[in-house]
């Protein structure tokens, strides 16, 4: 669904993104992980057209994004602070975005307006809500026009558990119906029940993407975050032992 090219971004002298090649397919959900100013972002923003990669390509489902925007009507997204209008009321939010973006199905996907009970504020302004509540009207907007891509970008975050949980469900449900869902996040324990591979970014280059069950088999761990840590400490390791090797090869020859 989605095929990442030999993708390069550059902002200044910070390579935010290094030669980034992936290929994310339907009924996966990926999560996207890595530290803090690893590329994930700015990953996200290039499938989005948010940010224009200097060089490289990304195709969904078979289109290259540059030449028409009309793809992102295939994609759901949700991001990690909401920005609304102000005085827009969370009813006209929805009305406004039904009425500028074409549903791929006869009815928007309402189950995330009801189990949030979203219906209940529509004449509140977006402006009195709390940081949980936005989390909760991205998420209903992510999902509503039953798109057959979604990008998640820390969606649990300021989300009570009870909340979490039906997320999560809708999450297990989509894939079910052989969607992608691109996960980005934090916090590893939300994804232990609903990844099926990981892609890890560090320094803006693309680490590894593997299947959970492979990551599962390599490192004897059934948690995503233990798994991840014992892969990376045994990268670190490798790595540090190629050093030692070329460093004592070096002064052998120096000698």
């Amino acid at each position: 669904m989605i095929r990442i090219e030999q993708l390069e971004k550059r902002f200044k002298k910070l390579q935010a993104l290094d030669n980034i090649n992936a290929l994310l397919s339907s009924g996966q959900v990926i999560s996207l992980i890595g530290p803090n100013g690893s590329g994930k972002t700015t990953l996200i923003k290039c499938i989005l057209g948010l940010v224009k990669a200097d060089s490289g390509s990304i195709h969904v489902n078979g289109k290259l994004i540059d030449s028409n925007p009309q793809y992102r009507s295939d994609i759901g997204y949700m991001p990690q602070i909401g920005r609304y209008p102000d005085n827009m009321k969370v009813g006209q939010l929805f009305s406004l975005m039904k009425n500028i973006r074409t549903v791929s199905g006869n009815e928007p996907d309402t189950d995330l307006l009801v189990q949030f009970n979203l219906v209940s504020i529509f004449d509140k302004p977006m402006r009195t809500l709390s940081g949980g509540t936005r989390q909760k009207v991205s998420a209903a907007l992510a999902f509503y026009f039953n798109p057959e891509i979604l990008i998640l970008d820390e969606p649990t975050a300021g989300l009570d558990p009870i909340s979490s949980e039906v997320l999560k469900e809708k999450i297990i449900k989509e894939k079910k119906k052989n969607k992608l869902v691109l996960i980005s996040s934090h916090i590893l324990s939300d994804l232990d029940e609903l990844t099926t591979h990981v892609l890890y970014l560090q320094e803006g280059k693309m680490i590894f993407l593997r299947s959970m069950n492979e990551l599962q088999q390599l490192t004897q761990e059934e948690k995503l975050g233990k798994a991840v840590a014992k892969i990376m400490r045994n990268e670190k390791k490798e790595a540090l032992w190629i050093d030692e090797l070329l460093a004592a090869g070096f002064s052998q020859k120096k000698s």
